[in-house]
């Protein structure tokens, strides 16, 4: 195997190794309830059930009334998951800026929604 090959095959194993990796690094460090942050993460994903999910459901259907076909695929939901998850507040989620907080979301739905 050549040089180039070999270094082909380690930047395509580290892009995937990130890829199935549940933390988030984040761009740059955010700060919530006087506590710095640099990365979340979410592979306590592994541990929600069914039930979390209809909580969520639920607290979405309180908070947000209104007719939404497939809720499991919005911002707000997928900060709620992250939040029952992680055991953080859910404000630590919804005042993340916008890109984290798009990969959060990424995140999160490529867990639910990833083959097997």
């Amino acid at each position: 195997m050549s040089d180039k090959e070999k270094e082909m095959e380690t930047v395509t194993a580290a892009a995937e190794n990130e890829e199935e990796s549940m933390v988030i690094v984040f761009k740059k460090p955010y700060v919530f309830e006087h506590e710095e942050y640099t990365e979340i993460d979410l592979s306590c994903l592994e541990d929600i059930q069914a039930s979390d999910m209809i909580a969520v459901n639920k607290i979405m259907k309180r908070t947000s009334p209104g007719i939404d076909v497939m809720p499991e695929v919005s911002m707000e939901y997928a900060c709620n998951i992250a939040a029952k998850a992680t055991q953080k507040p859910i404000e630590f989620f919804l005042q993340l800026p916008p890109r984290e907080a798009m990969r959060v979301k990424n995140k999160v739905l490529g867990f639910l929604f990833g083959s097997e």
